[in-house]
């Protein structure tokens, strides 16, 4: 004991610059491995969120040029509080994240991971293949396939094929049911990632774990609540973090499908016509970069959110050993 206490003392008695170079050095190695990906966040996303919030705060449109601007600070988000679609919008991001996420994105893919794990092997590989079809469909062609299916008889797949027969009165579905038909269509993209995410987790418990739950008479749901969920909490923060900031910011299948009618605007596909796409050609770049700010800070909260939900401080640490 007095020769590691020697040891410390000397430790603390060099320079103060000595013990920061050493640290320094060895540390280096991480910091090597991490260059690139630290390179890449500050190039294009560090970078571009800093040039977002700076234009936010001036008056850019194609009225003013890339000349003639000037400073309005916290204007445009004052326009934000004060604009009557404000709210409404809000509330339909909102709704349309937390659905899809929770009945798709989330929900579905973990139903689907489970289920083509417990079939066999062949089986639960072609169901997954199927499933990766929607994302690799052209986003053009696919949310045709859902027009024609929404649309009026003759043509439309639902009217002729179901409701008619049916003797019921067909019309265009699109308009009656927008987001009902918005959130399939996002839905069915947004599982097969989740779907190959959970079912590589799944895949890796070992297998011990679950024939021990088998010989404990666990039931099927006991075994996935107390043993698969437990296990895949990663895979679980991840993909729920990931697709709410991807919900959030996508608005490519609402445009193509609805263009924002009926009733379907979201916070990106307004901020995306504002600055970039609107039939005036007013294209007003500060305010719709104020939107994108606030679309950026509501990710930055659900992040944390999710975070502290999911415990990620206890996720991060490192296993305690015990020792006899």
């Amino acid at each position: 004991m007095a020769v590691i206490e020697a040891e410390r003392v000397a430790v603390e008695a060099r320079p103060w610059w000595r013990r920061a170079w050493e640290n320094l050095r060895s540390a280096s190695g991480a910091l090597l491995f991490m260059s690139p990906a630290t390179l890449l966040v500050v190039v294009f996303f560090f970078i571009p969120v800093v040039l977002i919030i700076g234009i936010s705060m001036t008056n850019m449109s194609t009225a003013t040029g890339f000349q003639n601007w000037k400073w309005v600070y916290l204007e445009n988000y004052r326009r934000i509080l004060k604009h009557p679609n404000t709210l409404q919008v809000l509330r339909n991001t909102l709704m349309y994240v937390a659905l899809t996420l929770a009945f798709f994105n989330v929900g579905m893919a973990l139903v689907i991971a489970l289920i083509t794990t417990h079939i066999p092997r062949r089986a639960g590989l072609l169901y997954r293949a199927l499933w990766l079809l929607p994302r690799l469909t052209p986003s053009v062609v696919y949310v045709m396939m859902w027009k024609y299916m929404a649309a009026d008889a003759p043509y439309g797949i639902i009217n002729r094929h179901i409701l008619q027969p049916l003797g019921l009165a067909t019309t265009n579905l699109l308009p009656i049911y927008p987001w009902v038909f918005v959130i399939l269509v996002n839905g069915f993209i947004g599982a097969s990632f989740g779907m190959v995410i959970f079912t590589s987790a799944i895949e890796s418990i070992p297998r011990e774990y679950l024939m021990a739950a088998l010989v404990d008479g666990c039931t099927p749901w006991q075994r996935i609540r107390h043993v698969i969920l437990p296990l895949i909490r990663w895979p679980l923060l991840f993909v729920t973090t990931y697709q709410t900031l991807s919900l959030l910011t996508s608005f490519e299948q609402i445009l193509l499908l609805t263009e924002g009618q009926f009733g379907t605007m979201v916070w990106s596909l307004w901020a995306y016509e504002r600055a970039l796409s609107n039939y005036w050609g007013n294209f007003q770049w500060g305010f719709g970069a104020a939107l994108a700010t606030v679309l950026v800070l509501i990710g930055i909260v659900m992040a944390v959110v999710y975070m502290r939900y999911f415990q990620f401080e206890a996720l991060i640490q490192e296993p305690k050993i015990e020792t006899l």
